[in-house]
């Protein structure tokens, strides 16, 4: 059997045992989507929401991509954001890095990487902002970790510069806006930064017109 072919055997197993467990589970699954949070996240594999929040399909809404960023050039995840807030209406949003995260050390350096310089630049811009903060740690994987979570924490407030996310707050007070990191060491989620709905931000960036 070919390794990818093994993952087709193993889906095969899991669906049934699903169905197994609870004869109705996909009826219900294909008949709606009402998750209550989406998960901003690495796209390491090594950090699979659902897996590391113990949630089962249908609970978490998921856009992932390298270095769990929020740039608002980026239309996937302005789409992703734009239907989990207006059309699926959660209550949370979660940005979640890892410590160990290879995006963020590779923005550190001078290295010439190729195409994903350009989005790599974003977190060097994060870098630039704290630099004096993040290089005041000797360690170099201190200072990796401490940008890893300033990282978490810019791009929780990217979401709350955007519109989509200002008129839900405006007119339904939510969704709650979380920066969370996680261990890949010990598997354990630190929660680092949060901003609860209607939070102030810099008046330069909200909008007077939602």
């Amino acid at each position: 059997m070919k390794i990818y072919e093994q993952l087709l055997a193993d889906n095969k197993e899991w669906a049934k045992g699903q169905t197994e467990k609870d004869p109705d589970f996909f009826k219900r699954l294909a008949l709606i989507q009402s998750p209550e949070f989406l998960w901003i996240g690495c796209s390491d594999s090594r950090v699979p929401a659902d897996k590391i929040t113990g949630t089962q399909p249908g609970e978490i809404f998921v856009h992932r991509n390298i270095a769990n960023m929020v740039v608002h050039t980026d239309l996937n995840l302005l789409s992703v954001l734009q239907y989990a807030v207006e059309i699926l209406k959660v209550k949370h949003i979660i940005v979640c890095g890892h410590y160990g995260c290879g995006g963020v050390k590779a923005a550190m350096t001078q290295h010439s990487f190729g195409i994903i310089n350009k989005w790599l630049r974003n977190i060097k811009d994060v870098y630039r902002i704290h630099k004096d903060e993040v290089d005041s740690f000797p360690d170099e994987e201190d200072r990796a970790d401490k940008l890893i979570e300033l990282n978490v924490m810019e791009q929780v407030y990217n979401l709350a510069k955007t519109s989509i996310v200002q008129s839900a707050w405006k007119h339904d007070n939510r969704p709650d806006l979380h920066g969370w990191v996680y261990g890949l060491k010990d598997g354990i989620i630190h929660p680092v930064f949060e901003l609860p709905a209607g939070s102030s931000i810099d008046p330069f960036y909200t909008y007077d017109n939602l």
